[in-house]
């Protein structure tokens, strides 16, 4: 309204429009269909507003617009370019967004106040008021290029396959290389290749680099809309993609969100889900989240989520997996996505084996390292606890010395899941505690 807007230009001389201009079709000046985005939102009002993902009053729903200007035809001519600068980099799909205040802050907020964050709580309310601030990654940001980047290397479907006894999975996105050198050198490439388009420009790009709120970036740009599992989820590609984005002090003008909830009905994800982790739809427990247990938390893991975790060891994918949009999402021939050494899966044995230096060696330039070699060898020990193999009762009793108590409990603890089991299994296991107990008793 009038009101509104004389309200909105009073605080910075910008004003808001709430998202329900978008679905109602309004067109962004300068913006050139022939470079449309491979998705074209096209449902009708009527039926958007039935299915809206979020309600259009929310405040984390506003769109902030009259932003300085660069006044001239140049930045839309320059958005035809750009896309096919990043297809010819190896970028998927590309979306615009402007460098306002992400929207969903206010969820993101109260999600932290709920102590939903687990070990990253810390970290995350740290930079909490960065992420709330384009501005403070870039001065004088106007615009915020999202990136995807396609990383799954098998067929939809066949990673959910039962794996090798004495293996243990790993998340699609970790089967190769790291990601971040492959999207850091692509994204200083695009920005490079910007800055040779308009001299003086300032651009930054962030790989899980800098508080940017990709998601909500992505959401903006068109890129997906928020499923129940968390994810951002393209209509096209699924959710396997890795985002990039790129800040820029260029006004370029903005592709248009998809605003519909397309899960609909469907709750497969948080029917899957074996710790509980998605709570409600677009809620993430990630004190739960096998993922978030595996890579980012090192220490013990409660009794009640271990045989939840079954067989995973660094990240987990049941959430996609089980999503319908996932059935054709495309695969990538990246060969840094590809599985190192052709293996997806990696041998529990040898996760409780390495020391130090031979985990650093084994996991070099591998998104692995994250969970660093503490967290990897009792996630195997658990893995081992969950889906018992003989062959790996040597690693078991080597764990039982292993320095770190996490990884000796852990190891203590996939020991009794054999006895309680019985039969042969059962008196390998006692044989191998009765043998740890008589060397702590000599010393």
């Amino acid at each position: 309204t009038t009101a509104n807007a004389a309200e909105a230009r009073n605080k910075k001389g910008r004003c808001s429009l709430v998202m329900e201009t978008i679905l109602s079709g309004m067109d962004h000046a300068g913006r050139d269909d022939s470079v449309s985005p491979m998705w074209v939102q096209t449902t009708s009002r009527r039926r958007a507003s039935e299915r809206l993902l979020f309600p259009l009053s929310s405040p984390g729903f506003r769109l902030m617009s009259q932003l300085p200007s660069l006044g001239s035809a140049d930045a839309a001519n320059l958005a035809g370019p750009l896309r096919a600068e990043a297809a010819r980099l190896g970028f998927a799909r590309i979306g615009i967004a402007a460098a306002t205040a992400p929207p969903r802050h206010d969820v993101f907020q109260a999600w932290l106040d709920r102590g939903f964050a687990g070990v990253m709580e810390a970290w995350l309310k740290r930079h909490e008021p960065l992420r709330g601030d384009p501005q403070s990654l870039l001065a004088g940001a106007r615009s915020v290029i999202m990136l995807a980047t396609d990383y799954s290397a098998v067929a939809p479907g066949d990673a959910a396959e039962p794996v090798e006894q004495g293996r243990g999975r790993v998340s699609r996105y970790a089967w190769g290389d790291d990601y971040h050198d492959l999207l850091r050198t692509r994204v200083n490439t695009l920005a490079a290749w910007l800055r040779e388009q308009v001299p003086g420009c300032a651009t930054r790009g962030v790989v899980d680099s800098a508080p940017l709120a990709e998601r909500e970036f992505g959401w903006l740009a068109g890129l997906g809309w928020f499923g129940k599992n968390t994810m951002l989820i393209h209509p096209a590609a699924g959710s396997f993609f890795f985002l990039t984005g790129l800040l820029t002090d260029l006004e370029l003008p903005v592709d248009e969100p998809i605003v519909v909830d397309h899960c609909g009905t469907c709750t497969a994800c948080l029917d899957a889900c074996p710790t509980g982790a998605l709570p409600a739809p677009r809620v993430l427990d990630a004190r739960k989240c096998i993922s978030a247990l595996t890579i980012e938390d090192h220490g013990p893991i409660a009794d009640d989520l271990r045989a939840g975790l079954g067989d995973w060891v660094f990240g987990c994918d049941i959430c996609q997996d089980v999503c319908p949009w996932n059935r054709h999402a495309p695969m990538t021939d990246e060969p840094a996505f590809q599985p190192r050494g052709g293996e997806a899966t990696l041998s529990l044995a040898e996760l409780l084996t390495l020391d130090e230096a031979g985990f650093r060696q084994r996991f070099k330039a591998a998104p692995i390292l994250r969970a660093k070699r503490v967290g990897l060898a009792r996630s195997a020990a658990i893995a081992l606890g969950n889906r018992p193999d003989p062959a790996a009762a040597a690693a078991l009793e080597q764990a039982l010395r292993d320095p770190e108590q996490v990884v000796r409990d852990a190891a203590a603890w996939a020991l009794e899941q054999w006895i309680a089991q019985g039969g042969e299994l059962a008196d390998l296991a006692t044989t191998i505690v009765r043998r740890a107990e008589e060397q702590r008793a000599t010393g």
